[in-house]
C-alpha cells in the first residue's frame, strides 16, 4: 500500500516477533511519524531442546528494540487460539500422513484474524508485519503482489489473506531486499541487527522433528518398499517422509540416490525408488479444493491462464485453472511437475501479483502409472 495514501497521525500495530524484519518495519513507520504501537504475540510456551524458552527471549528482543525506538509495546497471550486452530490440525494432518504446512494456517487463523483484531482492538488503523510482500490498492481493489526479494517473497505463505483484511494491513519492507533490511537494522542499532532469521515449525522453532513430534502423536515404523512391492529398508513413521524427499532414508548402496516417491497410509508404507527423475514423480496435472482468492468476489467461471507453485521455493510454473464444480479445481501444467504432495498448497500468480491458492487433493496419474517417457526438457 503508498504510504502516501495513509494518515499522517494513523495509529500502526506492529507484529513484533523478536526477529530483525519486524524491528526494521517499526524502524520505518517511525521514522515517517505514524503513531507506533509493537505488539508481541506469544503462541507457545514450551522450552526447546536446549532449555530455553524461545518466546521469552524474543520477548526480551522486543523490548529492547521497541525501547530504543522509543514506542510503546505490549504482549498478548495466543497459546490457546494456536493449539486449538493451528497445532491441532497440524497433529491430526501428520497422523494421517500428511506433511502439512502451519505456517498458512498460523497466518489465516492467528496473525491476520485474531492478532489483527487485537491489533484494532487496541486503537490500531493498521497492523503491520515484516512479511516479504506488496499490498497495492489499485482500481478500488487490494492487490498482494511479491516482496521485491525474490529469495525472500512471503506471498506463498499468505494467499489466504483476502482483500477485506488487506485494508488494513501493510508490508512496509515488502519493496526491500533483506540486504537492505540489515542495513536499515545497523542504522538504528538494533538488537536485532545480527540475529539469524528464523526456521522450523511456525512459533515453535527448531527442534528435533522426529522427538518433537514422537510426544503427540503415535508414531509407527513400516516398510520401505519398491514400486514392485519389493521391500528394501525399514522407515521410522510416515509423517517423517514427504514426497521427493532424499535425505534421511537409511538407504545407501551403488547407483542413483534415493527418493521417495510415494505414501500409503492404510498399510503404513513409504515408497522409494532410484533417481531424482523418476517417472513416478512427475504428473501433468492436479486438482485442488479449499480455494482461496484475494479477491473474495472472483469466481472461476472458464479457464484461467496463469501461474503456479505447488512449494515454497519453486519457481513459478505456467499453467490452466479449470472449474470442476463443487469447489474444487483441475490445474493443468505447461511442463510435468514433481513431487505433487496431497495436503500442501498450490498457490496461483499472474505476473507478480499472488492471486489466491488452494489445498492440493492429488496429483494426475504420474509418468510410470502412464508407462511414458518423460519430455528431455527436464533433463532426463
Amino acid at each position: 500500500m503508498n504510504f502516501e495514501a495513509i494518515t499522517p497521525k494513523s495509529t500502526i500495530v506492529v507484529g513484533m516477533s523478536g526477529g530483525v524484519d519486524s524491528s526494521v518495519t517499526a524502524a520505518i513507520l517511525k521514522e515517517r511519524g505514524y503513531n507506533v504501537i509493537g505488539l508481541f504475540m506469544k503462541n507457545w510456551e514450551e522450552i526447546d531442546d536446549t532449555g530455553v524458552c524461545p518466546a521469552e527471549e524474543d520477548y526480551k528482543d522486543v523490548i529492547s528494540v521497541c525501547e530504543k525506538l522509543k514506542i510503546p509495546y505490549k504482549s498478548v497471550d495466543f497459546i490457546k487460539e494456536y493449539r486449538d486452530q493451528v497445532f491441532a490440525q497440524f497433529l491430526d494432518e501428520y497422523e494421517r500422513g500428511f506433511t502439512p504446512n502451519p505456517d498458512i494456517l498460523c497466518n489465516r487463523e492467528i496473525k491476520f484474524k485474531v492478532f489483527l483484531e487485537k491489533a484494532l482492538e487496541i486503537g490500531a488503523d493498521y497492523l503491520a508485519t515484516g512479511h516479504y510482500c506488496q499490498n497495492f490498492y489499485k482500481d478500488g481493489e487490494h492487490i498482494m503482489a511479491k516482496g521485491v526479494d525474490n529469495g525472500k517473497d512471503q506471498t506463498y505463505f499468505l494467499y489466504t489473506i483476502n482483500s477485506k483484511i488487506l485494508k488494513n494491513v501493510l508490508f512496509p519492507i515488502g519493496d526491500l531486499k533483506k540486504s537492505e533490511v540489515r542495513k536499515i537494522a545497523a542504522k538504528y542499532d538494533l538488537q536485532t541487527k545480527d540475529k539469524k532469521d528464523s526456521t522450523g515449525i511456525c512459533f515453535i522453532g527448531e527442534r528435533n522433528f522426529k522427538k518433537f513430534l514422537s510426544q503427540y502423536i503415535q508414531i509407527k515404523t513400516g516398510p520401505l518398499k519398491l514400486l514392485d512391492g519389493t521391500i528394501v529398508g525399514e522407515h521410522s513413521g510416515m509423517a517423517f517422509y514427504t514426497l521427493g524427499q532424499r535425505k534421511g532414508l537409511g538407504l545407501g548402496g551403488s547407483g542413483a540416490p534415493w527418493f521417495v516417491v510415494g505414501k500409503d497410509a492404510d498399510s503404513n508404507t513409504v515408497y522409494v525408488e532410484r533417481g531424482e527423475a523418476h517417472p513416478a514423480l512427475y504428473r501433468d496435472y492436479l486438482t485442488a479444493n479449499e480455494l482461496t482468492w484475494v479477491n473474495e468476489n472472483f469466481k472461476l467461471s472458464e479457464p484461467l491462464k496463469c501461474k503456479a507453485k505447488v512449494r515454497y521455493r519453486q519457481p513459478d510454473q505456467d499453467c490452466i485453472l479449470i472449474n470442476i464444480g463443487n469447489n474444487e479445481i483441475r490445474v493443468d501444467f505447461d511442463l510435468p511437475q514433481r513431487a505433487i504432495t496431497p495436503r500442501q498448497s498450490i498457490v496461483f500468480y499472474r505476473k507478480d501479483q499472488c492471486l489466491g491458492g488452494a489445498m492440493i487433493i492429488k496429483g494426475g496419474p504420474s509418468y510410470f502409472e502412464q508407462k511414458k517417457d518423460l519430455p528431455k526438457i527436464i533433463g532426463v
